[in-house]
């Protein structure tokens, strides 16, 4: 039996959708040659990471072994595969393999904060190979929502694997290039070892869509429309922000895209020859100038992200533009679960203006991602040995598992953290990896677990009082306590400020603490905070987060 050993590890994007980062290895158990497929982040929300910019996967593990990686490869540019590449680079050091549209972004990402853009390899579609070590990687055209997404082909002695990527059957996708059939029948005929596939779309039990087909119902909507004629989609979608900007100028509009994300899109798109005859746009300050009914605006924040131009139209003026009563605003886009919160505030911000709001219209927007006609189809064009489910929560996950064995392929419900061996005939457990997030928060990464963001969490439930007191030489108090709060109702059940009974019940406990207790600050600030919280509670109803600052006069 052979020594060496092919393992798969994901240490983000298998049970979520987003942040995804898999490990696959080859070599003797503990000491194989790594390398990383995809490297992507997920996005805060006020509820669970107030304040935090980004979240990655903890990547502990594999910066441990840094001298073991041979490689990162990147299937394509969306940012939960690709996000994360600039903040991990120092950790990793491995170089970082990409093909051209996405090794723009990527270097556009690695210049911004500092790293060689040499880091980042440009690689050719298959045939071509790259040598990572005991592995052969080829990227495989396949269709989705982003020019030159790819599949991945991965060899080594311990056999062939298939790394779908994001994908979907498209075989009119307006930009980019179709799905071949033949093209993935050929790479499955040496057979597949393994075939990690996306989920996301697992319980969608409908035909899937070509985005060729969301261009007649768009020119249509278009052309019929009033006033100003604003839309939304996510910025990477680049055959999509085609079509509308298509449908607009037949419309006999000029085109004007705004915000970051949509013009470094295009730009990168154009740049890198996967876009060609887009049509002409102009800027915000000459569409200002021309008449409303002859303006198009195609604009970002399609997941209602507060800093993105359609947040910041609806919040009432964005470059100079405005919207009002007769204006169209179309989100040609799907809201992905946890942001319909955001989504509903500004389609009820342009509501109150007048504009006509269309959302979550299918004729305006279709999936990038397989739904389960086109993983069926996937299994049976690939046929491999076994199904391991990616991209998806644990119930896409499990659900995609049963597809797979209803097709009479093996299935392994597989989630981040957990390391399988893929050397036999049949996948194994090897073993349990401790994996978790890794928090953005302002210009520096933070663990999940190092309390930052459960501290502001805590202070965003139950506010927060300080407390200062000032003792002297011999230990006793000058002057009474004072207090400050934020974050808490002004007054409470006695209709006194709040700060004043705060202030009067420290003084007495102050009164009556013992010698001992006033020369401990450990005591004496326990005795403080409970005191504190005991007093708001019995006013407002609310235990808040206390910090205590003692200082003592020295002789």
């Amino acid at each position: 039996m052979s020594s060496e050993r092919l393992i798969y590890l994901p240490l983000g994007g298998a049970g979520e959708i987003g942040m995804n980062a898999y490990v696959y290895g080859y070599g003797k158990p503990g000491k194989e040659r790594l390398i990383l497929v995809d490297l992507g982040v997920t996005f805060p929300d006020m509820d669970g990471t107030p304040g935090v910019d980004l979240i990655m996967p903890d990547i502990t593990w594999l910066a441990e072994r840094r001298d073991q990686l041979e490689a990162v490869f990147i299937t394509h540019a969306h940012e939960d595969h690709l996000g994360a590449v600039a903040h991990c680079y120092e950790k990793l050091g491995a170089p970082i393999y990409a093909r051209a549209f996405t090794s723009n972004l990527a270097r556009r990402k690695m210049d911004e904060y500092g790293h060689p853009e040499s880091a980042v390899k440009t690689v050719s579609p298959w045939p071509e190979m790259v040598q990572a070590g005991p592995f052969s990687v080829g990227y495989v055209p396949i269709s989705h929502s982003i020019p030159e997404s790819s599949g991945l082909v991965i060899d080594s002695a311990g056999g062939r694997i298939v790394h779908t990527g994001d994908f979907k059957i498209d075989e009119t996708p307006v930009v980019g290039e179709a799905f071949d059939r033949e093209l993935w029948a050929s790479i499955a005929e040496p057979g597949v070892k393994a075939m990690i596939c996306d989920s996301t779309n697992v319980f969608s039990s409908n035909e899937g869509r070509s985005e060729a087909s969301v261009a007649e119902p768009i020119t249509g909507l278009v052309a019929q429309s009033k006033g100003m004629f604003v839309c939304t989609t996510f910025a990477s979608n680049v055959a999509r922000v085609k079509t509308l900007a298509e449908a607009g100028e037949r419309a006999g509009r000029s085109i004007c895209l705004m915000g970051r994300a949509m013009r470094r899109m295009i730009e990168a798109s154009v740049e890198t020859g996967v876009l060609k005859d887009f049509p002409k746009t102009i800027s915000p300050e000459d569409a200002k100038a021309l008449p409303r009914e002859n303006v198009m605006l195609i604009v970002t924040g399609s997941q209602g992200e507060r800093r993105a131009a359609s947040a910041q139209l609806a919040n009432g003026k964005y470059q100079g533009m405005t919207l009002k009563e007769g204006d169209t605003f179309l989100f040609s886009s799907k809201t992905i679960p946890g942001n319909e919160r955001g989504v509903i505030r500004i389609m009820n911000q342009f509501s109150e203006m007048g504009v006509d709001v269309i959302e979550g219209d299918d004729r305006y927007h279709v999936s990038g991602h397989a739904n389960r006609p086109d993983l069926d189809a996937m299994h049976k064009i690939i046929k491999p040995q076994t199904v391991i489910p990616m991209h998806g929560e644990h119930r896409h996950l499990r659900e995609h598992v049963k597809l797979a064995k209803s097709n009479r392929l093996g299935g392994m419900l597989v989630v981040n953290g957990m390391m399988v061996d893929l050397s036999g005939n049949k996948p194994t457990v090897a073993e349990y990896i401790e994996t978790g997030r890794t928090y953005l928060d302002g210009s520096v990464q933070i663990g999940s677990m190092d309390g930052v963001v459960r501290d502001r969490i805590r202070m965003a439930l139950n506010g927060h009082v300080m407390i200062n007191i000032i003792l002297d030489e011999e230990d006793d108090p000058l002057g009474e306590p004072w207090c400050e709060t934020m974050g808490l109702a002004t007054t409470g059940r006695s209709h006194a400020p709040l700060v004043d009974v705060l202030e009067e019940d420290l003084s007495q406990f102050l009164g009556r603490a013992s010698d001992k207790t006033l020369a401990d600050d450990d005591k004496l600030e326990e005795g403080l905070r409970r005191i504190a919280r005991q007093s708001t509670q019995n006013e407002i109803g609310k235990r808040p987060e206390v910090t205590v600052v003692i200082s003592r006069l020295s002789a």
